[in-house]
């Protein structure tokens, strides 16, 4: 396990290779590590909540809908719901199924006075593998990281 300096470091240096918008890129592990390591640092769970009722939960997160279920139309009240139970000097950290809604939801977040806002790679359930499963390639339960059955 690196310091949060390390951690914080290697995230900074993929967002600017990958010219991501915010402050970086963390793999699941490395955003466990921040979590524990960093006071007041939260997890921002972008999910639907169909997803965390059926999929899973990671315990202690913050639940904020990227996108409505069903419909998948995008939260008009993201943002608004963000405000209200997360400080702007927080450090966030923003997860999905697989990094993609969670990147969208660092990036508004960072346009709205969010300054330290990363992303975690792979979300909580990572990349279909060839039979277009999900949970056997990256993600945060492949990495065995604390999460509960919905």
């Amino acid at each position: 396990m690196g310091t949060l300096t390390d951690i914080l470091s290697l995230a900074r240096e993929r967002a600017q290779h990958l010219h991501l918008p915010y402050a970086g890129a963390l793999t699941p592990a490395e955003a466990h590590q921040v979590w524990q390591l960093a006071p007041g640092a939260r997890l921002v769970d972008v999910r639907t909540r169909a997803e965390w009722d059926w999929v899973g939960r990671i315990p202690g997160t913050v639940e904020i809908e990227w996108m409505s279920y069903p419909g998948n139309q995008p939260n008009p009240n993201f943002v608004a719901q963000l405000k209200k139970q997360v400080d702007p000097e927080s450090l966030l950290m923003f997860i999905c199924r697989s990094g993609a809604r969670s990147s969208n939801a660092a990036r508004v977040a960072t346009e709205n006075g969010y300054t330290d806002c990363y992303n975690v790679l792979e979300g909580f359930e990572g990349d279909k593998d060839a039979n277009g499963q999900r949970n056997r390639i990256g993600g945060w339960r492949k990495a065995g990281l604390p999460w509960q059955q919905g």
